[in-house]
């Protein structure tokens, strides 16, 4: 929530790319952290003017989740809402089955149009978020710069996880936990999701001999194609 600083910086924010150096990282990470931010009656104050709260990991998400709520208290029982590719689902589709939504292969730089399924997936009273590195990124000297940044070495994650779908109760928390995923790696994130109740998993990730696919138990009954 405290990363926006180190966002901007890498050029992923409201703001042109900075001059990267150690230095400007280790500065910028002094204002990273949910200590610099406290709650004070209805305020929320912070220890230092660069200090910035940063929604953008869970945004999507809780838009999908107030929309969805929208619809229950009216009495609709059977919709899809989906904002960004976060997806909250409720009842049936149209044809009288459960909603189906592709888990898209994580190619670089591909757009909507472009898009192939690494999996369909049928999902109904549950929420979906997606996280990677494959459309957000910059390259540079031959270098990939994806818009993940760690929190805590302020630099863009490096490691083998090229996306994370994750269900959950809410698309808040699945936005939440896909985005945090992302950042911790992907072994860190499978002992994540072990500890999670109710929440599954789909991790995509590389290889020295191609792309690979994890799925948790609950994730794998899902899978329909």
């Amino acid at each position: 929530m405290t990363v926006g600083p180190l966002v901007n910086a890498w050029g992923f924010g409201f703001q042109n790319r900075s001059d990267i150096s150690d230095e400007l990282i280790d500065r910028l990470l002094l204002l990273v952290g949910m200590d610099q931010v406290w709650l004070e009656g209805e305020r929320v104050l912070k220890k230092q003017p660069g200090v910035m709260l940063d929604g953008a990991a869970i945004a999507k998400g809780y838009g999908v989740d107030v929309v969805a709520d929208f619809l229950a208290q009216k009495g609709i029982t059977n919709y899809l809402v989906e904002i960004g590719g976060e997806v909250v689902t409720a009842g049936i589709n149209s044809r009288g089955i459960a909603w189906r939504i592709g888990i898209d292969k994580p190619v670089d730089d591909t757009t909507a149009s472009q898009r192939e399924f690494q999996m369909i997936i049928e999902v109904s009273g549950r929420a979906l978020a997606t996280s990677g590195n494959y459309r957000n990124f910059y390259m540079e000297d031959g270098k990939k710069y994806a818009h993940t940044i760690d929190p805590r070495t302020g630099y863009p994650v490096e490691h083998s996880l090229l996306s994370a779908s994750i269900i959950a109760p809410s698309c808040m928390e699945a936005d939440a936990y896909a985005t945090a995923c992302m950042v911790m790696g992907l072994e860190a994130s499978k002992d994540l999701i072990n500890r999670l109740p109710d929440v599954e998993a789909c991790f995509i990730y590389h290889t020295d001999v191609g792309d690979e696919v994890f799925l948790t138990e609950g994730f794998e009954t899902m899978v329909v194609e």
